[in-house]
C-alpha cells in the first residue's frame, strides 16, 4: 500500500465526516470510556541521515541510509479522563523496514520495531456529537530489534556482518477523528508525526565498522475500525 494512496484515503475519510460535523447523538464521549480501534497503520519515514562513516578512514561523500516504507496492523486505545480529554495509546505487529546505503547502490540491512505512544488527546466537540476529531501530544518509545546486514553489503565487504541500532524516546503528535455508526462502532482516521533519531552500527568480522546517524521522523497514518466501551 503506497504513501499516496494512504495519504488519499485518510484525506477522502475526514472530508466525508467533516460534512456530517453537526450529525446526531448516537455516540457520547464521557469520563470513563474506553475506545478501541484497530486497522490498516502505514509508516513512512521522512528520513535524513549523515554520511556513512568508515570507521579509521572517515565518511564516504555522497552517502546516506535510507529507510523505505511499512504497512502493519495498528492498534490504538483512548481512555477518557474528561468528555474532552483522554490518554491515547498507540501500537501495532511489528513494523520491518530495509535499509539502503544511498550512494553505494546496494542494499545495507533491515530491522523490525515497535513504537508504543502515548498522548494526551483534546477532543474539542460536545461529547453528544456523532463526530470526535481530536489532537494529541506525547512520547514515543522505539524499540529496535532482529537487526540484520543485508547479504549484498557482506558480499560486497567479503564479510558476515552483525547490525545495532539504539532505542529511541521522542516527541509525537497526532490528528485524528472518530465518526460514531451507532452507540458503539466507529470509523477512525488518525495521523502521527513520530521524532524518532536512532545510531547505526554495522560491525563486520574482517574489521570493518561503518556508523551513521539517522533521524527518521516518520509520519504514521492510519485507518479502521474502533468500538466505544
Amino acid at each position: 500500500m503506497g504513501s499516496q494512496k494512504i495519504n488519499s484515503l485518510v484525506a477522502g475519510s475526514l472530508l466525508a465526516t467533516g460534512l456530517a460535523c453537526g450529525a446526531g447523538s448516537a455516540l457520547a464521549y464521557e469520563a470513563g470510556d474506553i475506545i478501541l480501534r484497530a486497522g490498516v497503520a502505514s509508516v513512512q519515514p521522512d528520513e535524513s541521515s549523515s554520511a556513512l562513516n568508515v570507521v579509521g578512514s572517515g565518511p564516504i561523500p555522497g552517502t546516506s541510509a535510507g529507510v523505505d516504507n511499512n504497512e502493519q496492523l495498528g492498534l490504538t486505545g483512548t481512555y477518557m479522563l474528561t468528555s474532552n480529554m483522554g490518554i491515547g495509546l498507540l501500537a501495532a505487529t511489528p513494523f520491518e523496514h530495509d535499509i539502503t546505503a544511498n550512494g553505494l547502490g546496494v542494499d545495507a540491512g533491515s530491522t523490525k520495531h515497535l513504537p508504543p505512544t502515548l498522548t494526551l488527546q483534546y477532543f474539542p466537540m460536545d461529547s453528544a456529537s456523532d463526530f470526535q476529531p481530536y489532537v494529541g501530544i506525547g512520547v514515543n518509545y522505539t524499540a529496535f530489534f532482529d537487526e540484520k546486514v543485508d547479504s549484498e553489503l557482506e558480499g560486497a565487504l567479503n564479510s558476515r556482518g552483525d547490525l545495532e541500532l539504539d532505542d529511541s524516546i521522542g516527541l509525537a503528535l497526532e490528528a485524528g477523528f472518530d465518526y460514531a455508526f451507532d452507540e458503539h462502532w466507529v470509523l477512525n482516521a488518525a495521523v502521527w508525526y513520530i521524532d524518532i533519531e536512532t545510531s547505526a552500527d554495522f560491525k563486520f568480522d574482517n574489521g570493518a565498522r561503518v556508523q551513521a546517524d539517522v533521524d527518521i521522523d516518520p509520519w504514521v497514518y492510519m485507518v479502521g475500525l474502533g468500538y466505544k466501551f
